[in-house]
């Protein structure tokens, strides 16, 4: 069965414009035909084709489901984004699958791209999201210069990965699972030494993602999968 992102189906029972299109023209599906919705907040919908007008399309809401969030907390990657967009892209696709709840794209001194275009990433997430059948769609923020990101206020715990000598635990070690999680992740070049004084004085604990040396779309998502490691070893 086809999924759709709606994400104002509560108060809206017509399919967004995009999502109308493919469903219409690309997918050829017509009046009675069954769909499952999500709104992107935790909630599947199951509904079926009500009427057809142009390139509109309403639906009827047959039974609304409640998913259950796959983790406890908040999982928040802020990452530099990488001088070949496809493998933010990429990483944005793949972490979306995997499960985390918001993305922030961070300016750095050593960043190799200080622009990125949003709604691409977030066009992305959406396929990512129906794709995987999640029923919530992470947050995904504009560019924020990294002084201004790491000064801001968190719940819960903070980490940077980086690749200086120093002690550092493993990120699934030092997580701690009924809290919220914040993760660092530099450029190509790594956060510059005066970057990681400034998070550490912010709060932020450095932590290690394991031996390997890892591109940052890599590290990013190996971050991801390690707070998902975490919360499914203690579940």
């Amino acid at each position: 069965m086809h999924t759709f992102y709606t994400p104002d189906i509560a108060v809206k029972t017509e399919l967004p414009e995009e999502e109308a299109a493919h469903c219409l023209r690309v997918l050829r599906l017509t009046m009675g035909d069954e769909v499952v919705l999500t709104d992107g907040n935790g909630f599947f919908y199951k509904a079926v084709i009500d009427s057809i007008a142009g390139k509109r399309c309403q639906v009827k809401i047959v039974e609304s489901i409640f998913q259950e969030p796959l983790w406890k907390g908040h999982l928040h990657v802020a990452m530099a984004p990488t001088k070949n967009i496809d493998r933010t892209e990429w990483f944005a696709e793949k972490a979306t699958e995997i499960g985390f709840d918001e993305l922030t794209f961070l300016n750095c001194r050593f960043s190799e791209r200080k622009v990125i275009k949003t709604e691409r990433i977030e066009k992305i997430v959406v396929s990512a999201v129906k794709q995987s059948l999640k029923a919530r769609k992470p947050k995904v923020n504009e560019m924020i210069d990294f002084d201004k990101f790491v000064r801001q206020d968190f719940k819960g715990q903070k980490f940077i990965a980086h690749c200086y000598e120093g002690e550092k635990l493993l990120l699934k070690d030092a997580l701690d699972v009924r809290m919220d999680a914040v993760v660092l992740i530099g450029p190509e070049g790594d956060f510059s030494r005066e970057e990681v004084a400034l998070a550490e004085s912010c709060g932020f604990r450095p932590i290690s993602l394991g031996k390997s040396r890892l591109r940052t779309e890599t590290a990013a998502l190996v971050a991801v999968h390690l707070m998902n490691l975490a919360h499914v070893t203690e579940s």
